[in-house]
């Protein structure tokens, strides 16, 4: 299935049974540019393939498959340089945006077998852009990155705050540690200290064995806690000690653990508000608050909006293996789009017309065509009359903004939720009235 689905996006596949075939392949083929294997095999373990394949070649990304009795053993693989993993079941299109993700960052990689992009040239930290927002952004990641202070990234949803997070990371000293990413928002909430912290074997009904937890993991890395603004309060206290203390006490613990994180936050909440709110720990904001990147919106930098398309261009002509340019009408077009779903919308609308377009050319028709209005559109223009019923009408529009935001993020409900500024489980509980299956 996995061949099938990453021949289908344009790569060339290579296939193994299992990890002594992967062994072999990895020491007699090129270096791979990204791994994706299972982390229980009956010949051995994920984690070996992992270990070889970075062997062979420290800028290959492996990204594990694990259940998710096994995170344990993930997270055990991310402090050895896996990339990502992934729970099954896992979703296809997620599984390729964390494939997209991670030959990017082979790309950085592989450019420099030091692992020091900011030092040997690449300054850019991988942001597109020519605009005086961007370049300013680029020479404040490149400061924040030397500096072990914690990083407060904030801004509007689709603004590449998880990439300024990824280059602070990547053009520091930790680069070739572990970049842990933390989703404070769609953890589920009776999980999330057991996630973060870890706990101890026989501490709660269900912990059969011990968990190392996702801070610890991070140690000699950086921990990205992304959504920072949806962390229960219960939780912030937990977090704000281990920011001070630099220790971690697992559940069921008996002693606290040292921990060498550097910490990078991200939200697209006003926290100041939610300090005053009374919603978010003044103290743990600013004790995250020590380096504030604020991320511009595009309708602020319409210049870079002309790179940027041209750019996902050609990423997912690659994806999609085509040859394609803009035509000048359609360019132009594309650039004067308000983009309220900022860099993730736009991806979005070049995806499509790259697979939509029949010839060589993306016309303001491929940009056009299969965009996901005409659902919304009649929703917002129903008949009334006697038998008119209000509330029918109103989750009619609320389903139909739904699925419009999920086609405008290639079925990726994390994002949908982002671009329509709630939080993972609000979408999902709101979908989950409509659809019987909504995962």
């Amino acid at each position: 299935m996995l061949r099938v689905l990453v021949k289908r996006s344009g790569f060339v596949p290579t296939v193994a049974s299992g990890v002594t075939e992967a062994r072999q392949r990895i020491d007699a083929e090129d270096p791979f540019d990204v791994v994706i294997t299972d982390l229980m095999m009956p010949d051995g373990s994920g984690i070996d393939v992992l270990e070889a394949a970075r062997e062979r070649d420290e800028s290959t990304q492996v990204i594990l498959i694990t259940a998710h009795a096994t995170t344990e053993r993930a997270v055990e693989a991310m402090r050895k340089g896996a990339y990502d993993y992934l729970e099954k079941p896992f979703d296809n299109r997620a599984l390729m945006a964390t494939v997209d993700k991670a030959l990017e960052k082979r790309t950085v990689l592989g450019e420099n077998r030091h692992l020091r992009a900011a030092v040997e040239g690449r300054e850019d930290g991988g942001l597109i852009g020519v605009s005086r927002a961007t370049r300013d952004l680029r020479e404040l990641l490149r400061r924040a990155a030397r500096a072990p202070s914690s990083v407060l990234i904030t801004g509007e949803s689709g603004t590449g705050k998880e990439l300024a997070a990824r280059a602070v990371h990547d053009l520091g000293d930790r680069c070739a540690a572990p970049f842990v990413v933390v989703n404070c928002g769609a953890l589920p909430e009776n999980l999330m200290e057991s996630e973060l912290f870890g706990h101890t074997k026989g501490s709660f009904t269900g912990a059969a064995s011990a968990k190392e937890g996702l801070v610890r993991a991070a140690s000699g890395g950086t921990l990205f806690l992304d959504e920072i603004g949806e962390l229960p309060l219960a939780l912030q206290v937990k977090l704000l000690r281990v920011l001070q203390e630099r220790k971690v006490r697992p559940i069921g613990g008996a002693e606290e653990l040292p921990v060498d994180i550097r910490v990078v936050a991200a939200t697209n909440r006003d926290l100041e508000a939610e300090v005053r709110a009374g919603r978010f720990r003044e103290d743990l904001f600013y004790r995250l608050n020590v380096i504030r990147v604020q991320l511009a919106p595009l309708r602020d930098r319409p210049d870079d909006i002309r790179p940027l398309a041209q750019h996902l261009l050609g990423k997912h002509c690659a994806l999609q293996g085509r040859r394609m340019v803009f035509d000048d009408e359609a360019l132009a077009w594309l650039c004067r789009q308000p983009l309220p779903g900022n860099v993730r919308e736009l991806e979005n609308r070049v995806e499509r017309a790259v697979a939509l377009s029949a010839g060589p050319n993306i016309t303001l028709d491929d940009l056009t065509l299969g965009s996901a209005t005409s659902s919304t559109d009649d929703a917002m223009a129903p008949e009334i009359g006697p038998n008119f019923d209000l509330d029918a009408h109103l989750g009619a529009v609320e389903y139909a903004v739904l699925r419009r935001a999920l086609a405008s993020t290639g079925g990726v409900r994390k994002h949908a939720a982002d671009l329509l500024g709630m939080t993972f489980r609000q979408f999902r509980y709101r979908l989950a009235k409509y659809e019987d299956d909504p995962d």
